[in-house]
């Protein structure tokens, strides 16, 4: 009685999925220096934010990220999931 295993919502399921896309958006620009940090994103820079887009991340890597930006001081502005299969060129 009133544990989390009786929760079982959409977004429960959702942290258990295996990977998604995602764009993360960081106040600012983030010069050459800082996109090492993240090598393995997409990295644009669309004044006055950068955005990185990473494919394929699962929970773990997602964290990592966050926790990447955090510790070098970005100012975090946006996190979205990214529907599957939702480019510019599907249906």
């Amino acid at each position: 009685m009133g544990t989390a295993d009786e929760q079982p919502g959409p977004e429960r399921g959702e942290a258990r999925a295996a990977g998604g896309d995602f764009e993360i958006r960081i106040k600012g620009r983030v010069g050459e220096a800082l996109r090492t940090a993240f090598a393995e994103l997409t990295v644009t820079v669309n004044p006055p934010e950068t955005i990185l887009h990473g494919a394929g991340l699962d929970q773990a890597a997602l964290y990592g990220i966050l926790d990447r930006i955090q510790a070098l001081g970005l100012e975090l502005v946006e996190v979205r999931r990214l529907p599957r299969g939702g480019g510019a060129g599907d249906p």
